[in-house]
């Protein structure tokens, strides 16, 4: 309410009981009293005003405190990191820090983590500095996309958490390389200065050449890119390889000591090695004159062996069952002869005799086995030769065909 005065020639005399009869006073005296009374009145209420906005701001920081997932991070050092610092995942506020205590070596953080936020159980924490001098900031990576989730009280020590590198550190090492390349370091005889000067003389007038380079292995690298799946599959298959070496260490270091044998023994007889090569140098020029003068009677010579190998090729069997039975023949033979009486002793089956080609008849119940009831039989220890005579077993049949062979087994003999 503003109240306007008029101002009189004259002072008023003011009414009311606090003022004596007779009693008389200025305007301007009575509203200077009156002012301290109403500012008082305008202070107390603001301050009221304010400790109510405190107490509900404290109420509702310990509600939200109550609802936060607390836990606990360790980093070596927490530099620029604050109670009440942001705590943040991918880069948005996701809560607060609570507090920050040194703890020995390490330094303790406790995070609360706002209501309803997801964090996975393996995260972990780093500092992170926007810039030079503002705050820094706590931030948890990666982000929640399944599986456990980050629990209360849990804590996340400081190998794996992370922290930026301080600019007086940076400062520390770029001082530390100087003195180290500098006159008292790698430059005390002036060996790096040399390789400068080296390095100047070499590159000089190559300019264009080392352009050259580097755009055709920017080339390079644009056809790598566009090959990128065939390149991932070798290195997979590389990884499979050599995977396969590990697993077989010990065979992998037999090979490489025999190899090493074999070098050795190579390496000891390298001028007999060295004269056999140099002789098989000269046969195989004799070789090819010999070749060039008699090729007409070389592929007449050829073309007679095409039938010889082709009857050893049709008599394969034959071939294989005389390899089978020969080491067993001489076997034989040897344990046949007597020595004391230089004879041999051996015992005859004529019934293997008696039915040799020409026989008019055959035992009774043997019938010969046809090609297709041939393949349906069981593989015989040797190669069939000739015909395959069996005893007939009417019963199931095998792929549709009736079986012929020893009764009760479904075999040819």
């Amino acid at each position: 309410m503003v109240r306007h005065l008029r101002l009189r020639s004259r002072p008023q005399e003011l009414p009311g009981p606090r003022y004596a009869p007779g009693h008389r006073v200025h305007a301007a005296q009575a509203d200077r009293r009156r002012c301290p009374v109403n500012l008082r009145r305008a202070l107390g209420i603001t301050a009221g005003l304010a400790v109510v906005a405190v107490a509900a701001a404290c109420g509702i920081t310990a509600l939200d405190a109550s609802e936060a997932t607390r836990i606990t991070a360790r980093f070596d050092r927490a530099t620029g990191v604050y109670e009440g610092s942001d705590l943040r995942i991918l880069g948005v506020k996701a809560g607060t820090v609570a507090s920050v205590r040194p703890r020995g070596k390490e330094v303790e953080v406790t995070l609360l983590i706002d209501e309803g936020v997801r964090v996975p159980a393996d995260a972990h924490a780093v500092v992170v500095a926007p810039s030079v001098v503002a705050d820094r900031y706590i931030q948890l990576a990666p982000a929640y996309t399944g599986g456990p989730e980050i629990r209360e009280g849990a804590v996340l020590p400081a190998a794996r958490n992370a922290t930026p590198l301080e600019v007086d550190q940076l400062y520390a090492s770029i001082t530390e390389l100087s003195e180290a390349l500098g006159p008292n370091g790698a430059n005390a005889d002036g060996a790096l200065a040399g390789l400068f000067d080296t390095g100047a003389a070499n590159l000089k007038g190559n300019g264009k050449a080392i352009g050259d380079s580097i755009e055709q292995f920017g080339k390079a690298a644009k056809t790598l890119d566009a090959s990128s799946g065939d390149l991932f599959d070798t290195l997979t298959h590389l990884q499979s390889f050599t995977t396969m070496l590990k697993n077989n260490d010990g065979d992998v270091r037999k090979a490489e000591q025999q190899l090493a044998t074999v070098t050795g023994f190579l390496a000891e007889d390298k001028e007999n090695l060295a004269a056999a090569l140099k002789e098989l140098g000269t046969a195989l020029a004799q070789v090819k004159s010999f070749i060039e003068t008699h090729r007409a009677g070389l592929k007449k010579n050829v073309d007679l062996l095409v039938p010889l190998t082709q009857t050893l090729a049709d008599q394969r069997a034959s071939l294989a069952e005389m390899l089978d039975t020969a080491p067993l023949a001489a076997g034989n033979a040897l344990n046949a002869y007597d020595p004391v009486h230089r004879t041999l002793n051996g015992r005859t089956n004529i019934n293997e005799l008696s039915y040799g080609p020409g026989t008019p008849g055959l035992p009774n119940g043997l019938v010969p086995v046809d090609a297709a009831r041939r393949k349906a039989l069981p593989a015989l220890p040797l190669p069939a030769v000739g015909t395959v005579y069996g005893t007939p077993v009417y019963g199931a049949p095998v792929y549709g065909i009736p079986v012929y062979g020893i009764p009760g087994k479904g075999t040819a003999r």
